[in-house]
């Protein structure tokens, strides 16, 4: 279980959001918004420091500051399954173009419905056009699984 999932989905019984849930009327740019925003929240409890780049030129969505370095942060999200229980992220832009270690440093791939973190190093997710994630089952197993929770990508120690 990530560090915001509930594991559950839709409305709770008082109407309240929980995590996980997403109207499907929402865009592919608001679920986007979404998604930063998640980060944003898991940042701030985990005791980072965040900050959004003016405009929407950067092939980064965030900055995180280290308290050493300054990592540029791009945020991906899935929201539904396939049939295998994968989630497929893809470590492109809108350009189709792979980002590269000039671009970013850091890929953070949410899986809305479970509320699991990824966080890929440059270096990892630059061979690869997109992954597939799945963390839920237990017959099929990621090559990418060990960078599930990987906060100390970012230089934060976890519990």
């Amino acid at each position: 279980m990530g560090l915001t999932g509930t594991g559950h989905t839709g409305m709770g019984h008082t109407g309240e959001m929980r995590w996980g849930f997403v109207p499907r009327r929402l865009t592919r740019k608001q679920r986007g918004e979404m998604a930063e925003a998640a980060f944003l929240a898991v940042a701030a409890a985990l005791g980072m420091c965040v900050a959004k780049p003016w405009g929407e030129s950067s092939r980064y969505d965030l900055v995180v500051d280290t308290g050493r370095q300054l990592l540029r942060v791009q945020v991906k999200s899935a929201h539904r399954a396939n049939e295998y229980g994968g989630y497929t992220f893809h470590a492109t832009g809108n350009s189709s173009r792979v980002y590269k270690a000039d671009e970013i440093d850091v890929l953070v791939a949410y899986v809305v419905p479970v509320g699991a973190w990824y966080l890929f190093p440059v270096e990892e997710f630059r061979k690869y056009k997109s992954m597939k994630l799945f963390p839920e089952s237990r017959r099929r197993r990621s090559k990418f699984e060990k960078f599930r929770e990987a906060w100390w990508i970012l230089g934060v120690e976890t519990p």
